[in-house]
């Protein structure tokens, strides 16, 4: 039977597993600093000073990395859609099962909404964000998604909180969005976003 040692051995290992999961650096960094952080401790009870050296290593390699990071300035811009493009079409067929796990993925409608821009970070193309009138003073947002290694909330920050001047610009003063998936709930929730009292599935949000 394991004892306590043991276990807690079992339990660094876990979690360091979990990290290599992460499509997110951030969170792949952050799962692995504690991943090593238990290792280190059960390597020094076991008098494994390899062991406890070593991820004592990987621990401060992860607090490196995350300090700059956290540092790091990110330089985000907006690049308009004119029109349907091979590159936005590749685009959703590469990225299709990913977001229609959490939003509807109608390739024709989106072709034809009225606004239509990739947020680029760092010049890479990080997201994809369509949206359509719903009445004259609102847009619908039919698309807001960023790949999975760019999901640290800061693509939202700059396109809700950054860019409502673009947005007015356009003529519109609230965005709203129809959704009933848990994952996006609690995303369009964190950008500020209130569900309707009246329309079930819908959040509204004022720019």
């Amino acid at each position: 039977m394991p004892d306590l040692l043991d276990w807690i051995g079992y339990l660094g290992s876990l979690v360091v597993l979990i990290s290599l999961l992460m499509s997110s650096i951030k969170k792949l960094r952050w799962i692995n600093l504690v991943g090593a952080v238990i290792f280190a401790f059960y390597g020094f009870m076991i008098a494994s000073i390899p062991t406890g050296f070593m991820n004592i290593g990987i621990a401060i390699i992860d607090i490196v990395f995350l300090v700059r990071m956290y540092k790091q300035k990110d330089y985000f811009r907006v690049l308009p859609i004119p029109e349907p493009t091979e590159y936005l079409s590749q685009f959703f067929k590469f990225y299709k099962s990913d977001i229609e796990q959490t939003q509807a993925l109608d390739v024709e409608a989106l072709n034809k909404a009225l606004v239509k821009f990739y947020v680029l970070r760092n010049m890479t193309p990080a997201s994809v964000f369509i949206a359509d009138k719903y009445d004259s003073s609102t847009l619908e947002i039919k698309l807001d998604y960023a790949i999975p290694m760019y999901r640290d909330f800061k693509i939202g920050k700059f396109l809700y909180d950054n860019q409502k001047e673009y947005f007015s610009g356009l003529g519109y003063s609230k965005f709203v969005i129809f959704t009933d998936k848990k994952e996006h709930i609690n995303y369009v929730k964190k950008m500020g976003f209130e569900e309707s009292p009246k329309n079930k599935n819908c959040y509204i949000k004022s720019i």
